[in-house]
């Protein structure tokens, strides 16, 4: 067995291989009930997994909700792209994607991998919320978009000595906010990503990449000029090219 995140979770032997079919096991799941159309199953089967959380004292809650919020993301947000997904095929993808997180993602944590699981659990869940709500209020759409941006700096950041994680996350989380507002007044998707959701990845993916290598004492000059160069790029690129007629205000 071993110590991970507070949790213990065996690394080798039958109870190893028991521990990956149950992980495995749950996006099947979710799949059925979202054939049969019960999604009320699928969120249940995800958020049954979790009771773990409050198995403790009510005082420790705030932070083991803190820990586990990015894979609860991955997991809700999961359920609701499958539900606008009407495509059998394409439902299974998604059912397959989360087999992949929840067998070889979620369980790292080495900075790579947490990382990574940052970066998914706020690309799935912009991706789920302006899918689910996109003519629902402003303000209902910024309070979700910070929440999200919030919960996966402060996931990335865990990975890093870093002693301002409360303060770099919450400024991402605002910044995110405004972005948020500001586009949601011409509420674009490409497809089914919305415009809020592909300029953040960048953002996220571009700043992410920056910090990274920086704490890794790996961040060159030009290697930095490149990223922004990229990230700048993109930004004025889906910018300039959006049909800026067709909005949802």
């Amino acid at each position: 067995m071993k110590l991970l995140g507070g949790k213990l979770k065996p690394v080798r032997g039958y109870a190893h291989v028991f521990h990956i079919l149950l992980s495995a096991l749950m996006p099947a799941l979710v799949y059925i009930f979202i054939r049969l159309r019960v999604p009320q199953g699928a969120v249940a089967v995800v958020l049954i997994t979790k009771w773990r959380m409050f198995a403790v004292r009510p005082r420790f809650w705030p932070a083991i909700v803190r820990a586990n919020a990015v894979d609860i993301i991955v997991g809700l947000s999961t359920v609701v792209i499958m539900m606008r997904t009407h495509s059998a095929s394409l439902q299974l993808a998604w059912a397959l994607l989360y087999m992949v997180w929840q067998v070889a993602i979620k369980p790292g944590r080495s900075v790579f991998k947490i990382s990574l699981q940052a970066l998914v659990g706020q690309t799935y869940g912009l991706m789920a919320l302006f899918l689910a709500w996109p003519d629902s209020s402003i303000l209902i759409l910024v309070l979700g978009v910070w929440a999200i941006c919030y919960l996966a700096a402060r996931h990335f950041l865990t990975a890093f000595d870093e002693p301002y994680i409360s303060l770099y996350s919450h400024t991402w989380g605002y910044f995110a906010a405004a972005l948020a507002w500001l586009c949601a007044h011409w509420l674009l998707f490409y497809v089914v990503v919305a415009q809020p959701t592909l300029l953040l990845t960048v953002l996220g993916f571009g700043l992410g990449g920056l910090y990274y290598l920086h704490e890794s004492d790996r961040l060159s000059v030009l290697l930095r000029r490149e990223i922004i160069f990229i990230m700048i790029a993109v930004i004025m690129v889906v910018l300039v090219f959006s049909d800026w007629g067709d909005k949802v205000v």
